[in-house]
């Protein structure tokens, strides 16, 4: 069966950090690119970044290029969105997600529907 399961959101102020994590089951992890989408309230889910199954390529959108990375570690079956300079735009459910087929990667804007398996996702609230 398989599960992609998000953790480490939380509240922070405004210019902090937070690490997001993403542990995948029940399928090989580096064989899929997986990514990371958010939504904020009233507004529809997003791309954030991705990063390709085995060789670490990534993508990011314009909005937190510069302040987040995203790392693997397929021996640990876990995806990593580390979150700098957080902003209070930046506050919104974080979804990791698994790319609908193997063994592909495409760096550019990331289209939901290409993203069949979902996390439940993870609250990321940035306020002072």
């Amino acid at each position: 069966q398989v599960q992609l399961v998000e953790s480490g959101g939380g509240v922070v102020q405004p210019g902090g950090s937070l690490q997001l994590s993403c542990t995948a089951s029940g399928f090989t992890l580096d064989y899929y690119t997986i990514g990371w989408f958010h939504q904020a309230p009233g507004k529809k889910r997003e791309g954030v970044s991705c990063i390709s199954d085995s060789d670490g390529r990534t993508y990011y959108a314009e909005s937190v290029k510069g302040r987040f990375t995203i790392s693997r570690d397929n021996a640990q079956n876990t995806v990593y969105l580390q979150m700098n300079s957080l902003k209070p735009e930046d506050t919104a459910v974080y979804y990791c997600a698994r790319y609908i087929t193997g063994n592909y990667f495409r760096a550019g804007p990331m289209r939901e529907y290409e993203w069949p398996r979902w996390g439940p996702g993870t609250q990321v609230t940035v306020s002072s």
